[in-house]
């Protein structure tokens, strides 16, 4: 099941980074994963919920990554940095499926494998930033 999570959240980046790079429609970009070969039903189904989730919450989750990481606000980082923290905050706060821990652990290894050589400490830093002021109760 782990590989499938992992699946799901790899979509659901991209889709998220193609969506803040463009005007695409979301349940365009959503459709698309379709066509992806192998794709678990459970992975389309969870990638699905992240990125509708990420979207429906993104004004609040981007205040929360503004308050967090002051120096960084989320307009002026990169696309791939600023969309594995929305996801991790969103299955942090609002998706309840993954223990805190594998939230964070699967947003680092998201920003290593996506993000600069900086992103993972980024992503890190914010999200322990969130674990210090109580943000997660998992």
């Amino acid at each position: 099941m782990a590989g499938t999570r992992r699946r799901a959240r790899i979509a659901a980046l991209k889709v998220l980074y193609e969506l803040d790079c463009t005007k695409h429609d979301a349940e365009e970009a959503l459709a698309r994963l379709t066509l992806q070969p192998g794709m678990p039903e459970a992975a389309l189904d969870f990638s699905g919920e992240l990125v509708r989730g990420v979207l429906q919450h993104k004004d609040e989750l981007d205040a929360l990554i503004r308050k967090l990481a002051p120096a960084f606000p989320a307009e002026q980082m990169s696309a791939i940095d600023r969309n594995v923290l929305r996801l991790a905050i969103f299955e942090i706060l609002f998706g309840h499926k993954a223990p805190f821990k594998v939230a964070i652990n699967e947003a680092i290894e998201l920003a290593k494998e996506f993000g600069s050589d900086s992103s993972a400490r980024l992503v890190n830093g914010v999200l322990g930033a969130m674990t210090a002021e109580g943000g997660a109760d998992h």
